[in-house]
């Protein structure tokens, strides 16, 4: 049975920011973007590094991209394919949630 998880109030991202959550072992990151969440792994698929250079530090200075801090690869941010730099054509991995009562929540498989 899956556990669910809270990772955070919907409130806590306003338009046009992003957030990083640790999970253990796991780092995600969500974007509020168009008033929608979006909701990643924080790893680029070019080295496997972790996307920011300062926390929540996600996005190119438009906000109109998930930027990677290492080699400038560009990510949209409705479907997390990489449109410029050397992944160009991958696409970060996006991760399921459920708002429940205002608050972004994951299954998670318990061992």
């Amino acid at each position: 049975m899956p556990k669910i998880t809270t990772l955070f109030d919907i409130d806590e991202i306003g338009e046009g920011a992003a957030k990083g959550i640790q999970l253990g072992q796991r780092n995600l990151f969500a974007v509020n973007h168009q008033g929608q969440i979006y909701l990643y792994e924080n790893r680029c698929p070019h080295k496997g590094i972790p996307l920011e250079w300062m926390p929540d530090t996600f996005l190119d200075a438009e906000k109109q991209y998930i930027q990677c801090s290492t080699h400038g690869a560009l990510f949209t941010i409705d479907q997390g394919l990489c449109i410029a730099g050397p992944c160009n054509g991958a696409s970060l991995k996006p991760i399921t949630y459920d708002v429940v009562e205002g608050k972004i929540c994951i299954a998670e498989d318990s061992d």
